[in-house]
């Protein structure tokens, strides 16, 4: 991998590392990540510092992946997908004054290989995404989804198994 930094008007990488291959279309945010080899990352996606992306991944426009995710090899993310790593987010602390880094826990997330996120997803911290599982479109997950499963809905449930399905 090597480290790169790039600054203009249409994508701002700052101490990236990036893979071979990797394709970053333009109004990309990302910063102190790591995106490995043949990778593609859509428009105005943001991706925060400590996110590692594997081999060979599909990240749709308008996506946000914040720090302390973790995406393995062939995962698909679909557009305007959220990941959340705050359980309990504020703007202050009791007395008033503005949280910073030091104020909050970082929870992480992992999403295993070939899995596959549809878009509209939101992926609360703490969770696992197993192993080729498939998300539906516009779901909310607030539980770990095991490896082969289909899960979809406000909460995500579980629907069938990925070998009930034909493709």
């Amino acid at each position: 991998m090597e480290l790169v930094t790039i600054h203009n008007e249409k994508q701002y990488l700052a101490n990236v590392m990036l893979g071979k291959d990797v394709q970053v279309y333009n109004f990309v945010n990302a910063y102190g990540c790591s995106i490995d080899d043949g990778t593609k990352i859509g428009a105005f996606v943001e991706i925060q510092k400590g996110v590692t992306i594997g081999k060979n991944c599909k990240i749709s426009s308008h996506s946000f992946i914040c720090e302390g995710v973790h995406i393995a090899d062939h995962v698909f993310i679909g557009h305007n997908v959220t990941f959340i790593n705050d359980k309990f987010p504020r703007a202050t602390n009791k007395d008033g004054s503005l949280q910073t880094e030091e104020n909050w826990e970082c929870i992480e997330t992992f999403i295993e290989e070939g899995a596959s996120i549809g878009s509209s997803v939101t992926i609360i911290c703490g969770v696992r995404v197993g192993k080729n599982a498939i998300i539906g479109a516009g779901s909310v997950v607030l539980q770990d989804v095991p490896e082969n499963a289909i899960y979809a809905g406000n909460p995500a449930r579980f629907l069938k198994s990925v070998d009930q399905i034909i493709i």
